[in-house]
């Protein structure tokens, strides 16, 4: 039999009152129903007892109160001793389900007080007057109070209970629904405060009047600091959106990533080249960019009215023949974090912007619902890089003019040639015709070497002034050997004047390249000039100035111009492409300057050197 820890005594206490009723019933001659009295036992067997030890005790009462029937009473004799002993045996019975009714409910009250224990929210009972009943342990390690501490006491007051508004409101509320949700503040044992979501659900009575109130704690604390955070960088994230000078464009391409995904599931490693070959995939993918935000800077830089007008598909933005979004396709495919460019946007009244644009992709693909685009408007930059083409065009016609200032006395030498050619053999034609029998083929001979010295003559005046002329930049192509023997002819008799000996080695099957003629014929003339005066000073060995053109293995064709001078000091390899630096006496710092801009506008690059002796400058072409 099962028993509570209490049961030694309350089975004394039983046993006892039990013979001391069965004696009584038996050996007094009292008329009422002293067996009744049997209920005690069964009641403190309830309270002591399991289930089977109460119907145990109920039993032996049961008995009890027969055996005193039969010992003082005839079997055979009705009347109000069978009555009373009836009436006894129904007392006992009736107590017995009772207790039993009460025990099964206690079993599942316990059962459910042991469900609450084991919940992780803050549960206690209070009732009607605000004192607590019940206390969880998740209460009592939340609040850190125990049980004992705070039964009895008036729960808003243990707990220093805020509410969010008047205490009698919420009371009304919960009266009339019978249930309240809110946030309180509250404090633990240490005095520190914390905040709760509360739940609050009242209890009624079977006459519906409040009888208790079931309320439930959550600790949010954290969560409204956390959010508290959020919110605040929330509002520091949206005051940098709104407030900084570079637009900024939130966009979602999650759905492109779906797409993208799939081509790499179907084997797809190039993507630029897919969206070349596959225009709908291209178009589709530029559809599914949405921009969800923008900030003021793109509203005013694109000429809307308002940022709504600009949110939508990218395809709004962006021309059709657009570069550089394949580019971004093939980066986010390829899980590169940032992708940047050069574009040209469309405004909302038609027009178009040019943008320096810059792509970050979040780490994590969940979050492609958030990529910022920063753009920078360079319309002002590509106008003062025009601009500047213009002031170089300018300086480029200046430098030729002085280079030609300086090669005058070539020049006149390259044009006396063939005139004194021509009238040395103009002379002779006259002599063969004036003989008195004139030779005409000796003549026509003559004649014919003065047309085409004539013709030599017009040719190098056409160089002369076509090296000269002030014209916008035609690019052509050209075969960069022959432009350089041009370059050779001009500078023939500076050569000559500081006994300077020229090599060309051309790489046989040379490609041509693709350029301006009189620019890149500028540059060429200016290094070799450059070259000419560096070795202008040297007496213990040979004036050789070499100009080396090749092909490099990934493309580009490459010319090389090299001394043999004094060289370039280290410091200043760097510095003499930087305008007015000059080692020359007479300089004006503007030539090296002049010929890289030019260079690096055909797409190429110039740099320097030191041969040692000499020094060599590279020039590298893009081919045509």
């Amino acid at each position: 039999m099962a028993e509570t820890p209490d049961a030694a005594p309350s089975r004394i206490a039983a046993v006892a009152i039990a013979l001391a009723v069965f004696l009584i019933d038996v050996a007094t001659p009292l008329e009422g129903a002293v067996a009744v009295l049997y209920v005690v036992v069964v009641l403190i067997a309830a309270r002591a007892f399991s289930r089977g030890g109460v119907i145990l005790a109920s039993g032996a009462c049961l008995g009890l109160t027969i055996a005193a029937y039969l010992i003082s009473h005839d079997p055979e004799a009705f009347g109000s001793p069978l009555l009373r002993c009836l009436v006894s045996l129904a007392a006992i019975g009736i107590t017995t389900a009772l207790a039993l009714r009460h025990k099964a409910d206690a079993a599942v009250l316990a059962e459910q007080a042991r469900l609450l224990d084991l919940t992780h929210d803050a549960v206690f009972v209070r009732d009607r007057h605000d004192v607590i009943t019940f206390w969880n342990r998740a209460a009592e390690e939340f609040y850190g109070l125990s049980a004992a501490e705070v039964i009895g006491r008036v729960a808003h007051e243990v707990l220093q209970t805020v509410f969010p508004t008047d205490r009698a409101v919420i009371l009304t509320e919960l009266h009339r629904t019978g249930r309240w949700e809110g946030e309180l503040v509250q404090r633990v044992r240490s005095g520190r405060a914390v905040v709760v979501e509360s739940r609050w659900a009242l209890q009624r009575d079977a006459a519906g009047a409040p009888l208790a109130v079931l309320e439930t704690n959550t600790d949010v604390t954290e969560r409204k600091r956390t959010y508290a955070q959020l919110v605040a960088s929330e509002r520091r994230y949206r005051t940098i959106f709104d407030n900084t000078r570079v637009s900024i464009l939130q966009q979602d391409w999650s759905a492109v990533k779906a797409d993208l995904d799939r081509l790499r599931a179907e084997g797809v490693r190039d993507v630029a080249a897919y969206a070349a070959a596959h225009p709908d995939f291209l178009a589709r993918a530029r559809r599914n960019v949405v921009i969800v935000d923008v900030n003021s800077v793109t509203v005013r830089m694109l000429r809307a009215p308002d940022r709504e007008s600009l949110l939508g598909p990218l395809d709004d933005l962006l021309p059709e023949a657009d570069p550089t979004f394949p580019l971004s396709l093939a980066a986010l495919a390829n899980g590169e974090r940032f992708f940047e460019g050069e574009t040209q946007v469309r405004t909302h009244d038609g027009g178009s912007v040019p943008v320096l644009f810059g792509v970050s992709f979040p780490a994590d693909p969940a979050d492609l619902g958030c990529v910022l685009v920063h753009a920078l408007d360079i319309t002002e930059r590509k106008e003062a890089a025009e601009a500047l083409l213009t002031v170089q065009a300018d300086l480029a016609h200046a430098a030729r003019v002085s280079t030609m200032g300086e090669l005058t006395a070539t020049m006149a030498h390259e044009i006396n040639q063939p005139l004194a050619a021509v009238v040395t053999n103009g002379e002779a034609a006259l002599r063969w015709l004036r003989r008195p029998a004139p030779d005409l083929g000796e003549a026509t001979d003559a004649l014919g070497r003065v047309v085409t010295n004539g013709r030599r003559a017009g040719e190098i005046v056409a160089r002369i002034r076509g090296f000269l002329a002030k014209s916008p930049p035609r690019h052509e192509s050209l075969d960069l050997a022959e432009m350089i023997g041009e370059a050779a002819q001009l500078l023939e008799r500076e050569l000559a004047r500081h006994a300077v000996i020229l090599r060309q080695e051309n790489e046989p099957g040379l490609p041509r390249v693709r350029g301006d003629r009189l620019q890149l014929q500028q540059v060429v003339v200016n290094l070799m000039v450059n070259g000419i005066q560096a070795m202008a000073a040297i007496r213990d060995r040979p004036r050789v100035l070499t100009v080396r053109t090749s092909r490099q293995e990934d493309g580009p064709v490459r010319v090389d111009v090299a001394d043999t001078g004094e060289g370039i000091r280290p410091e200043a390899l760097e510095r003499v492409f930087q305008p007015f630096y000059t080692t020359k006496s007479n300089g004006m710092g503007m030539g090296l300057a002049i010929c890289r801009s030019t260079v690096e506008a055909h797409g190429g690059r110039l740099w320097v050197s030191d041969a040692g002796p000499g020094a060599v400058f590279h020039v590298l072409l893009p081919v045509d």
